[in-house]
């Protein structure tokens, strides 16, 4: 940070908030004064802030900002789902998506400008890495979008894997579970990862968020061509790690299952996954696969996944085929990209 460059308040802790407000010679109260006005009350402006003294608001203003940022663009698929455009600087942009439903409102909010992971089947993957997000330009994403007042559910599901961004992902659930932030319960949040070790063990043992695992595919070998970081952190490593803990109180964990023509959707597939997850109390979604540029791969036919289903249920695996949502705006499980900023 330059000499001159300001302090962005979002996604600071009520600590740091304590140590920026005594830096600015203003009591100590006034950091969870800053704390309500930033994430109860979400305001944009230090003017806004009425119960810190003009001399005190003018003060922090002329140190910090408050770190919000509006959306560069938006778009919204027929089915009512909306993907949002971030800048985060440095030409980078993270998308997010808003996802409605009858009784409940999603928000799947990016934690990374592109990802480091390189699945095959993700078109984030495919544009590599650009950076990791502070906890503000993760917080800020929840806060900027219009319905807001809404949302009733946050997903660590967009762009980049938030095990490679562990801390300010952290500090991001903080404060959205916190007294003094958002105070959210923490099985409204769910966070997505193909299984980074030891931030996995990490994240199980720090906070009390649902879990859920990208497994897709049930062979270590298979699974490797199309998910590098099988290399690094073998499934069944990953799955090893979930059954020390106990998974039957609030805080669940799901499985994540794309299902390609061919390569994961046969009978036997269902009964090697079954047997991968045998014993953990847990949830299987099976996800259609979104054809995305330069893949080979096919998406595995309604009736298949279908009949996947039934074979999981067989073992007594409780199992949900995933709607796509947002496939025309391309906002649908593995659709990501910031090269959308230039379409």
């Amino acid at each position: 940070m330059s000499k001159d460059a300001k302090i962005s308040l979002l996604g600071l802790t009520l600590t740091e908030l304590q140590n920026i407000v005594a830096e600015a010679g203003l009591p100590r109260f006034t950091a969870t004064q800053l704390a309500s006005w930033l994430y109860e009350k979400r305001v944009c402006s230090f003017d806004d802030m009425t119960n810190i003294s003009k001399k005190g608001r003018a003060t922090l203003a002329q140190m910090c900002e408050t770190g919000r940022t509006a959306p560069v663009k938006s778009q919204r698929s027929a089915d009512g789902t909306v993907k949002y455009l971030f800048s985060v600087g440095d030409g980078r942009f993270v998308e997010s998506v808003y996802i409605p439903e009858k009784d409940r409102a999603t928000l799947c909010i990016s934690s990374q400008a592109g990802c480091q992971m390189g699945c095959e089947f993700c078109a984030t993957g495919r544009q590599g890495f650009k950076g990791n997000l502070t906890a503000g330009q993760i917080l800020n994403q929840v806060l900027s979008i219009e319905k807001a007042d809404e949302l009733t559910n946050i997903v660590y599901m967009g762009m980049g894997e938030p095990l490679n961004n562990l801390t300010e992902v952290l500090k991001s659930i903080e404060i959205l579970t916190a007294p003094y932030g958002y105070a959210w319960s923490p099985k409204r949040i769910t966070l997505s990862t193909v299984g980074i070790m030891p931030a996995l063990k990490t994240f199980i043992e720090s906070c009390s968020c649902n879990l859920a695992v990208s497994l897709h595919i049930p062979y270590p070998d298979v699974r490797a061509a199309y998910m590098p970081a099988e290399k690094a952190y073998p499934i069944e490593d990953v799955l090893k790690l979930i059954r020390q803990y106990d998974w039957s109180g609030q805080r669940r964990v799901s499985f994540e299952y794309t299902m390609f023509k061919g390569v994961n959707d046969s009978p036997t597939d269902a009964a090697r996954l079954a047997k991968m997850v045998h014993g953990i109390q847990c949830h299987v979604n099976l996800i259609p696969f979104h054809k995305i540029p330069e893949s080979k791969l096919e998406p595995a036919a309604p009736a298949t996944m279908q009949n996947f289903m039934k074979e999981l249920e067989k073992y007594k695996i409780p199992t949900t085929i995933r709607r796509s949502r947002g496939q025309d705006i391309d906002a649908a499980c593995g659709m990501l990209s910031q090269l959308t900023v230039n379409s």
